[in-house]
């Protein structure tokens, strides 16, 4: 399904969630301007994480999420689903900072990432634009687009 104008901007959020998936998973290939060994990838995936995922989650969890709940049974049902995962994303990046088998979790976080992003996109944001109107979906993007341009900016803290 072709994504609605108003979605968008979190979608290119995905894009750079999902081009970190592929880089810290094992065997990735090289990518120009990148890190390619562990630490250096580590490293990456802390500032990514620092610097936009946690506030794209913030965002979800308190704009998107509020917003479209409560309104069809699949859509709540993915929320659930997709609450648990954030946990489990920043529980691996925890791990990152402590544990010995910093390879197999960047490898772990990398999966759960692309496959998190994707039920995302190609569930959640369908279900939302089917149900949807273009009204409700241009009140959504109000309220979450000055959020997306202040990730990073006055937001950390």
């Amino acid at each position: 399904m072709r994504r609605h104008q108003n979605l968008i901007g979190l979608s290119h959020d995905h894009h750079h969630g999902l081009r970190l998936a592929q880089l810290i998973k094992k065997d990735a290939p090289v990518y120009k301007d990148l890190p390619n060994d562990v630490e250096g990838k580590i490293s990456y995936t802390i500032k990514a994480w620092e610097e936009e995922l946690k506030y794209h989650f913030k965002n979800e969890e308190e704009i998107l999420f509020p917003a479209v709940e409560n309104r069809d049974d699949k859509i709540d049902e993915l929320i659930d689903e997709l609450l648990v995962e954030h946990e489990e994303i920043e529980y691996k990046i925890n791990q990152l900072k402590t544990s010995v088998e910093k390879e197999e979790i960047l490898n772990d976080l990398g999966y759960i990432l692309e496959q998190h992003i994707r039920k995302e996109e190609r569930d959640l944001f369908d279900r939302i634009q089917e149900i949807f109107g273009e009204d409700e979906l241009n009140k959504l993007i109000d309220k979450i687009e000055p959020v997306r341009q202040g990730m990073g900016e006055g937001e950390k803290g």
